[in-house]
């Protein structure tokens, strides 16, 4: 076998644990922290919905004001630790009170923020440009993985433990991480800078792009299995059953863009945010369960494909040194959204129902969508894949490299 496929198997192999540790763990804690906080410590809702924001605030605060500042050698390590903080958090979670909780939701935010948007670095840093945008979707694929896994491990162990029972049983994950996460080293680039990153067209494209899903999936990551209690009044465990069909189709797509790269990106795009705003459309129009699972089908085209196409934007567009930063920055903008528009999208539903609050949620879709390709459309280092052009000081790929 050739030393460059070898070493694109070693870092496919290392991503795709460290991925599938690093979210799964995640998902788990931000959905499982609200029932101990409510059923367990007794917490009124309105604190249950603090304590949720807690993490993705400390999270938001470290992706944006820490990470992009330090140098590589201190994010690796920093990396390696937060692994450790997150395997201490479980334990803890274990044994937590209602003050304890507070901390360590935390410093289980924090470690979150040193080890996403680092993640999708180590996944973007190949010189060949084909294996590297191969390498991003897998790191998608990954994340779609460990929400379809994550879930039915949890679904499973909850029918024999407590709530705190399976911040324990989720260990063994995290261990997994902590072991691999010694092994993804990171490039050694000296000059490192978040000077104008801001103003990096990849960067402000891939923000416009991810705006387009992420706003809608915001709203339904939080509210999809209360919409389908409401409208079609199933029961609690069938309401869930949306989000592995959901999860599945992205999953597939995902894989589908791991094995056959995008070139060009903007019909594929295009297309996506096309389903997208359908969708969103139909909801008012729903007449069954049936065709309620069919949307969420399709949507998971978009959720699939577009996450990908917005870190793909981003290496695209930025030199080695702008894209941690860059990383970090597209991180912190996408909590911010999980912050805001779940609130916005309650506050609403007050007045309008789920029905039309889903239908007014292409409005900023469509918005993005015209800033994005008005603005960028032709811009052909986004949208266009030039295979023999090698990023600035691009690693080679080669184990002893990363």
């Amino acid at each position: 076998m050739e030393k460059k496929n070898v070493s694109f198997i070693y870092l496919a192999i290392t991503l795709i644990i460290m991925t599938f540790s690093m979210r799964a763990t995640n998902n788990m804690i931000i959905t499982t922290v609200p029932l101990l906080a409510k059923i367990d410590l007794g917490f009124s809702s309105f604190f249950v919905g603090i304590i949720s924001a807690v993490i993705y605030l400390f999270t938001f605060t470290v992706t944006f004001y820490v990470n992009p500042r330090i140098n590589a050698r201190l994010r690796r390590q920093l990396f390696i630790g937060a692994n450790f903080a997150i395997l201490f958090s479980l334990i803890a979670y274990y044994f937590t009170n209602g003050i304890a909780i507070w901390g360590i939701s935390a410093l289980a935010g924090l470690a979150y923020g040193i080890m996403m948007p680092n993640l999708i670095t180590s996944s973007t840093l190949l010189k060949d440009q084909k294996e590297r945008e191969r390498l991003i979707s897998l790191y998608s694929v990954g994340l779609s993985l460990s929400l379809i896994l994550g879930p039915t491990i949890e679904d499973y162990i909850l029918t024999f433990v407590s709530y705190r029972d399976v911040f324990l049983l989720f260990i063994p994950i995290v261990i997994a991480g902590v072991i691999v996460s010694t092994m993804i080293k990171f490039p050694h680039t000296k000059n490192e800078t978040r000077a104008n990153v801001m103003k990096n067209d990849g960067l402000r494209a891939s923000l416009l792009t991810i705006t387009t899903y992420n706003i809608p999936f915001a709203a339904l990551s939080i509210f999809l299995t209360l919409y389908a209690i409401a409208r079609f009044h199933v029961s609690g465990a069938v309401a869930y059953s949306p989000y592995i069909y959901f999860f599945s189709i992205s999953f597939l797509t995902r894989i589908l863009l791991t094995i056959h790269p995008l070139k060009h990106i903007k019909l594929p795009l295009l297309f996506s945010i096309m389903i997208t705003g359908f969708a969103l459309i139909m909801f008012p129009f729903l007449t069954t369960f049936t065709s309620f699972l069919l949307l969420m089908m399709l949507l998971g085209i978009p959720h699939g494909s577009i996450f990908p196409m917005s870190t793909i934007m981003i290496a695209r567009g930025t030199s080695v040194e702008q894209r941690s930063a860059a990383n970090s920055y597209f991180m912190a903008y996408n909590n911010i959204l999980f912050m805001v528009i779940p609130l916005a999208f309650g506050y609403i539903v007050k007045f309008i129902g789920y029905e039309y609050s889903f239908l007014i949620l292409i409005a900023p879709v469509i918005l993005s969508a015209v800033a994005l390709f008005k603005i960028y459309g032709s811009n052909t280092t986004i949208f266009i894949s030039n295979l023999k052009k090698v990023p600035p000081n691009a690693i080679s790929g080669k184990k002893n490299d990363l």
